[in-house]
């Protein structure tokens, strides 16, 4: 889990003002998948509001990775 320092309570709630904070998120996350040797590839999932999973209320960012990861998810 990747979370941002500066408290943004859910993807729909970023705007002009705090998206450098999202933009730092991703810069982590790069940074990780290469220390993890994520090379096979990885994704990146936020859950916005009930009805999108969401259950803390405060931005955060799942890393998954290391497993063959279908489409459409389940």
């Amino acid at each position: 889990i990747v979370v941002p320092k500066k408290h943004i309570t859910s993807a729909a709630e970023i705007t002009d003002e705090n998206s450098n904070c999202v933009a730092k998120i991703f810069e982590a996350v790069a940074k990780i998948a290469k220390q993890e040797n994520l090379e096979q590839g990885f994704r990146v999932v936020t859950n916005c509001g009930k009805d999108g999973g969401q259950t803390v209320g405060h931005l955060h960012f799942h890393l998954l990775a290391r497993r063959y990861l279908q489409w459409p998810p389940g």
